[in-house]
């Protein structure tokens, strides 16, 4: 498909620079078939049915976001992939100042070699040491916001809590699952009330989420793999869920996109672990989930033609037009969605 049907007109002032307080008092659109209904986040016990089952990712974000310097030259480092317990891709600015074996300092005794280079900016960041990686970004690295929110501010100490959400504990994401990030205790307590369930995935969330599609045509475009993992038992009580009526909705697209990975052609989950490169596009057959809770994504972003793919191109941009109409706020900090095909 064409990527510009994909397009739509946003206002710079409808980008959220900041989550809203308390996290679940942020708008809800709710797009049920074709119908449009606005609501908050903590409506969404009476809004969904008893038996559903919410899919949460766990994966926790990581300060990713490097600068350092090779000689005279400045580097900036965003890791987005792990190889290793050593060894992570990077998406680097002025990679073209890097060759293999280059020694990169980004201070704090932070070292690294360029092991690889690969397309799209991309450099395999071989860490010197025996310290975890992990150890040596909490001294160097930065909370890596999304460009959208980065250009506009610097990031400081309220992102550390806001960019993580309730479910944080696998580390090695580089940008959130910013659906759950509108989840709170008391909306879960809430929810449990109403005979909601819940289950829990990881699924490693890169960096390649926020590169623009390059290419005219979806066919062209080429996924940067994630890393995730959904257990035996996990797997077992969401194929029991659907089996007795209940309904799988994945909380964030990186939820959905790890389910349909792992979803065997009559939509039978099993315990999956592994990378996942899945693109989702009008015309994909949906195997394991029933809806989705998702903010408001890019114009002709990956993201926005999965929620296309799920209610419908021409719906989705019915609900975005109202949406910007009716001052939602988009984005990683912004609002939220219920979409219900």
């Amino acid at each position: 498909m064409r990527v510009d049907l994909f397009d739509f007109d946003l206002p710079a002032e409808r980008i959220a620079l900041r989550p809203a307080v308390p996290r679940d008092s942020a708008r809800l659109l709710c797009v049920s078939g074709e119908s449009l209904s606005d609501h908050r986040v903590t409506d969404l016990p009476r809004l969904l049915k008893a038996g559903d089952l919410l899919v949460f990712n766990d994966t926790r974000v990581i300060p990713a976001q490097l600068e350092g310097r090779r000689g005279d030259a400045r580097i900036g480092a965003t890791l987005h992939k792990r190889e290793g317990m050593r060894h992570w891709w990077a998406f680097v600015r002025n990679a073209r100042r890097l060759k293999h074996g280059d020694r990169v300092d980004f201070g704090h005794g932070v070292v690294a070699l360029v092991e690889e280079k690969g397309g799209d900016g991309a450099v395999l960041l071989g860490f010197e040491g025996d310290e975890p990686v992990e150890r040596l970004l909490e001294r160097a690295g930065r909370m890596p916001l999304p460009p959208y929110i980065a250009g506009k501010r610097a990031a400081d100490a309220r992102d550390a809590e806001d960019y993580q959400t309730m479910f944080a504990r696998a580390e090695g994401a580089v940008a959130a699952p910013t659906a759950a990030l509108h989840f709170t205790p008391k909306l879960m307590a809430s929810l449990q009330e109403a005979g909601i369930g819940f289950e829990i995935l990881t699924l490693h969330v890169g960096a390649g989420t926020f590169l623009p599609v390059k290419v005219e045509d979806t066919a062209d475009h080429v996924m940067h793999s994630e890393w995730g993992t959904i257990g035996a038992r996990a797997a077992e009580r969401m194929n029991a869920v659907r089996q007795t009526g209940g309904r799988i909705i994945p909380v964030g697209t990186t939820s959905l996109r790890l389910l349909e990975s792992a979803a065997a052609a009559d939509g039978l989950l099993r315990s999956f672990e592994g990378d996942t490169d899945i693109f989702i596009t009008p015309g994909y057959s949906f195997k394991a989930v029933d809806g989705l809770v998702t903010n408001f994504h890019l114009p002709r972003s990956t993201l926005f033609m999965l929620v296309s793919a799920l209610m419908g191109r021409e719906t989705m941009q019915a609900a975005y037009a109202h949406a910007i109409g009716s001052d939602y706020r988009f984005y990683s900090y912004g609002d939220a969605s219920l979409l219900l095909p």
